[in-house]
């Protein structure tokens, strides 16, 4: 079975010093352009208590382009200006779904800078990619061609902290389910392990943050001694800049050859609902569970899953995973995190890790045959708990584990 989709494909350029200017020239606009219409939306609401949609924020640019003093906006091309206020209008339209929050204004600093350029503000030929204002193709590093027979639909220029540039290519491509198979496994997120298999398997922690923190406190201890607003001070920021985005590529890439592995041979996959938000509060644990990125890790076993016809279920956070013993079903009362191995009142001796993955695994298909929910349910009919809970516990109790 295939499917069609959208699918990006992102690739590091190496622009000229002109289009390098064209291009900084034009994230420095949009991210006017961008701020002054969420000033602007705000001051109308606050004020008149009146609404600003995207057509009135578009005629509001036109006079913007007319006043002397941003004048400079036509210097640059219109289309990324409107697709910045396209992006404003979805985010206000995720605010009032309540799906975020308001939207906030764009820094210098701290913002991504990016320019996305929709198909009339581009030219695309023989496997070039030529930007609008720009006499020249960029040159791009082709590590990995596009779907054949496709043209990009969207291009969007980015530049990191890091002063990477980088161009990602939007294009309809052909998806292939993978050859179905019998097999299902639970994973449990941790630290010292990553991630632990329902067979057993432990898949070590990289840490790559913490085997660059020697590098990076050597690189922020430099900065640190530079007087600010400096060029050398600059410098010594795209030297931090350059280590935090080599670890953030390596543990990118891990975890897609991790994700990729793991949905390739399972035909069902089950994880928990972790609050990572809530879990970065404890002080002590906060650096390695932000360095584990449990929350990357589970988007890119969503979408896979969505690609290559998997399923994947989601057990309710409350779910005792941990305290839950896989052969007798007895709920432990306490398991603190320092308890790696533990013994049931049963005799059954437990590795927290590997009877955790059992466990949410055994849930999951427990709750997907009951046909019940497996998102998260905060209230049910009469006791006040997760139906998940009770299902999973009810056809899982004194049941051999998977």
């Amino acid at each position: 079975m295939t499917q069609q989709v959208k699918r990006a494909f992102k690739y590091r350029f190496y622009p000229t010093d002109e289009q390098a200017a064209e291009l900084s020239r034009t994230f420095g606009c949009v991210r006017l352009v961008y701020n002054k219409a969420l000033e602007e939306r705000t001051r109308a609401w606050y004020s008149e208590q009146r609404r600003v949609s995207y057509v009135q924020s578009s005629a509001a640019l036109t006079e913007w382009k007319k006043t002397e003093e941003l004048a400079f906006l036509t210097e640059v091309s219109s289309v990324p200006l409107q697709q910045a206020l396209r992006h404003l209008q979805t985010a206000f339209g995720n605010f009032f779904a309540k799906r975020a929050k308001y939207p906030r204004y764009k820094s210098r600093k701290k913002s991504r800078a990016s320019a996305e350029y929709t198909r009339s503000a581009f030219t695309w030929r023989e496997g070039h990619l030529t930007l609008a204002k720009m006499a020249e193709p960029l040159d791009i590093r082709w590590s990995r061609p596009l779907p054949e027979g496709t043209e990009p639909t969207t291009a969007t220029v980015s530049r990191d902290s890091a002063g990477r540039w980088f161009v990602s290519l939007l294009c309809e491509d052909t998806i292939t389910a993978a050859p179905a198979t019998d097999t299902a496994v639970g994973l449990d997120a941790g630290i010292t392990s990553l991630v632990t298999l329902s067979t057993g398997e432990k898949i070590a922690n990289p840490k790559h943050e913490r085997r660059d923190r020697a590098r990076l406190a050597r690189a922020q201890r430099e900065l640190s001694r530079k007087a600010k607003g400096s060029n050398n001070a600059e410098k010594a920021r795209r030297r931090v800049a350059k280590v935090h985005a080599r670890i953030a590529d390596r543990r990118r890439d891990f975890l897609h050859k991790l994700t990729t592995r793991l949905v390739r041979e399972n035909q069902t996959v089950v994880i928990e609902d972790l609050t990572v938000r809530n879990l970065l509060k404890n002080g002590r644990l906060a650096r390695a569970i932000s360095d584990a990125a449990w929350t990357e890790l589970r988007s890119m076993l969503e979408y896979k899953c969505a690609w290559y016809g998997r399923e994947l279920v989601v057990i309710d956070r409350w779910f005792p995973s941990s305290k839950l013993c896989g052969a007798c079903g007895t709920v432990a009362a306490k398991m603190p995190l320092n308890v790696r191995e533990w013994t049931c009142e049963c005799g059954t001796r437990h590795d927290r890790d590997v009877n955790a993955a059992r466990n949410i695994l055994a849930a999951g298909l427990a709750a997907t045959a009951c046909g019940d929910g497996v998102r998260p349910q905060r209230e049910s009919s009469r006791t006040g708990r997760s139906s998940v809970k009770q299902e999973t516990q009810r056809a899982t109790a004194g049941t051999p584990r998977l």
